[in-house]
């Protein structure tokens, strides 16, 4: 159970975009489509699975001292291997938009920081089911950046044009003109940003509801439902005067 929960964990919890906010750099340069974002995220998560199982494999054989040097060796063997097999079966037009950014997988932070906090530390086994589920979650959160900003700023998904929509020679959604600004960097800052937000609020709202659920029913209802004051006695005999409304003889 506790191996399955390295994988069910990762996407949300341990999510590398909006919740570890890692790797932000490759993720603003290639979301323009959600191709881009899709080769990039399968690229990066091929290399995170293979070098998570093999430093942790030789995890007890690499001096302390050195240990980082060594990751990024790892990951670079890796990220070479991936990038002629991109070169081999990917579009020409995915290769020459992921650009450099392929390469530079070997510095990024989602990757090295999973070898240095986890695969450095467990099994070959809790390490791939760590780097499946990170993986995952870098899938999910690029392509969600890459799905609004290729709709908004091109008008297209997936490479084909969403507008207009004509049934029966009839238009029912018009032509969408594009807002280009969406296609570059100031929209993926927008969008991220935004994104930001949202799940950040998400995230109070939830807490907010976990910490009214465990209060207990009887405090709850004394917050929600507080005493009325009591009322002031309609006769009777005044309040008795206190020292401080007494006069103050001058001798």
């Amino acid at each position: 159970m506790s191996l399955l929960r390295e994988f069910t964990d990762k996407p949300l919890k341990h999510n590398p975009i909006f919740v570890l906010v890692l790797g932000l750099c490759p993720t603003l340069a290639v979301s323009t489509s959600l191709k881009n974002g899709v080769a990039m995220a399968a690229a990066a998560t091929a290399v995170l699975v293979c070098s998570n199982i093999l430093i942790s494999l030789i995890r007890r054989t690499i001096p302390n001292q050195i240990r980082i040097a060594s990751f990024i060796v790892v990951i670079a063997g890796f990220v070479t291997m991936v990038e002629i097999i991109m070169k081999a079966i990917a579009p020409e037009a995915i290769n020459k938009a992921l650009g450099i950014f392929i390469p530079l997988i070997v510095v990024n932070c989602i990757i090295l920081g999973r070898a240095e906090a986890f695969a450095s530390q467990n099994g070959w086994l809790a390490s791939l089911l760590d780097g499946l589920g990170v993986g995952v979650g870098y899938l999910l959160s690029i392509s969600l950046i890459s799905f609004i900003r290729e709709v908004l700023g091109a008008g297209t998904l997936w490479g084909y044009r969403l507008t207009p929509v004509v049934i029966g020679g009839h238009t029912v959604v018009p032509d969408y003109q594009p807002m280009t600004a969406f296609g570059m960097a100031p929209g993926a800052f927008l969008v991220i940003g935004l994104l930001f937000g949202f799940f950040y609020w998400i995230g109070n709202r939830r807490r907010q509801a976990v910490r009214l659920a465990a209060t207990p029913a009887v405090a709850q209802v004394a917050r929600d439902f507080p005493k009325p004051p009591k009322p002031k006695p309609e006769g009777g005999s005044p309040p008795a005067e206190t020292a401080s409304d007494k006069p103050v003889s001058p001798h």
